[in-house]
């Protein structure tokens, strides 16, 4: 084996629950292990990257991984970890989520020939030919009903209300499990920590079923530190779409990661060894203000999940207010451009007052609120404190014409060094 795979997960601080045998059996053969993903989006986020990695580690470490897209559990919704029952989706979307799963999928794992080459499955192919009463009768009878009320999916919903349909979920995830192990060989579930109980009823009815042997095996739930969601921002979910979530905004997400989260998620989210790892977080313990595990995490991730020409024009997108010119500004798409504008002040002046010429001091104090007086301003601009469009001023009475837009609709103010505002012209 070319790594101690659930070593490598323990260290990095990842390993949560481990079925007693999991261990054994990873050092002594090359396993077959799965993990499934629900088709609830057409784009994976970054809340599941966490088990991505768990699939490439395990590759990586010489076993075999199967991805499963949930095409028909999909239809149901698993409650794990869930307050409410979840919408269910049609199979029109379903299968275009599924599609836009299985590219992101291909991106990562190594789908080559090969023992240890990635297989991608959708348990619709053997549930949709699946009569009810076959499948209470194939399925439901080997699982009692005080099994299934003892997991904690269940129990942490029974005051509030749990459909049948949820209900049943743990049986479809179990079926799952046992029809990769006699189709497959596969011995080995992993997930979420949240996914305990399911994955645990797949080797149970693999068990009275079957009468074999399968492992379990999870990963610990990624939280912040200060014990919010892992993924969420007040903008929605970082996707790893670049159509739903820009690189450079991806970009940004971990770039701006607190110091105490960049120590975790380095171990997490990169690669690198035990060593190389503790070496990153020393250096920055040293000098916290050089950011290297943030810098590193955004270069990584931004590379994997995107591309190296992503990534560059996300740092050159990110660095441009500071020490860009209007070059590098006029070259940015025009989503990256506002995106790098997001928080930052912003105004809208009509295109008649722009057209007969607006005084650099009226726009900046009655058009905008850049200065709260005229003569402020013009001290300011005599000091050769203001810019517009990232070159400084020195003409107070200069007039502001249609010939100092950029990209044909707007103007960038700056005061000082730090504080830009964004004029967009109607």
């Amino acid at each position: 084996m070319k790594s101690d795979f659930v070593e490598e997960l323990r260290w990095r601080g990842l390993l949560q629950d481990i079925m007693p045998g999991t261990e054994e059996l990873l050092k002594k053969e090359i396993v077959t292990g799965y993990i499934g993903f629900d088709p609830t989006a057409d784009s994976l986020h970054i809340g599941h990257l966490t088990q991505i990695f768990t699939l490439l580690r395990f590759q990586k470490a010489g076993h075999k991984p199967i991805a499963l897209v949930g095409g028909a559990t999909g239809m149901v919704g698993d409650p794990s970890g869930k307050s409410a029952e979840r919408n269910l989706l049609n199979e029109e979307v379903l299968t275009t989520n599924i599609q836009g799963i299985k590219t992101q999928l291909e991106k990562f794992l190594d789908f080559g020939a090969g023992v240890t080459g990635a297989e991608m499955v959708n348990n619709y192919d053997w549930m949709k030919d699946q009569s009810f009463l076959n499948f209470i009768r194939d399925v439901g009878k080997h699982i009692t009903i005080s099994y299934m009320l003892a997991k904690d999916s269940v129990k942490n919903r029974l005051e509030t209300g749990m459909s049948f349909t949820e209900f049943s979920y743990q049986l479809l995830q179990a079926n799952d499990f046992y029809t990769l192990y006699k189709e497959k060989n596969c011995k080995l579930q992993m997930g979420g920590s949240d996914q305990w109980g399911n994955i645990t009823s797949g080797t149970e009815l693999i068990r009275r079923k079957a009468g074999g042997e399968a492992f379990a095996l999870t990963t610990q739930l990624i939280k912040k530190a200060d014990g919010t969601k892992f993924g969420k921002t007040e903008g929605g979910s970082i996707w790893l779409d670049k159509n739903k979530t820009s690189p450079y905004r991806f970009y940004q997400f971990w770039i701006n990661t607190s110091d105490a989260d960049a120590k975790n998620w380095i171990k997490i989210f990169t690669f690198f060894s035990r060593s190389e790892t503790e070496n990153m977080i020393q250096e920055h313990e040293k000098n916290p203000g050089t950011r290297i595990l943030q810098k590193t995490l955004a270069k990584e991730l931004t590379c994997l999940v995107h591309s190296d020409t992503d990534y560059q024009l996300a740092v050159e997108a990110s660095a441009v207010l500071f020490s860009g010119g209007i070059k590098e500004l006029s070259a940015l798409d025009e989503n990256t451009f506002m995106e790098v504008f997001e928080g930052v002040p912003q105004f809208s002046i009509s295109q008649s007052d722009l057209l007969s010429g607006t005084g650099l001091l009226e726009l900046l104090t009655e058009k905008t609120t850049v200065f709260p007086s005229k003569s402020e301003a013009r001290k300011m601009i005599l000091g050769g404190g203001v810019s517009i469009n990232k070159e400084k001023v020195e003409a107070p009475d200069l007039i502001i014409n249609a010939s100092h837009l950029i990209r044909d609709k707007y103007l960038i103010l700056q005061k000082g060094k730090k504080n830009y505002y964004l004029c967009r012209i109607n």
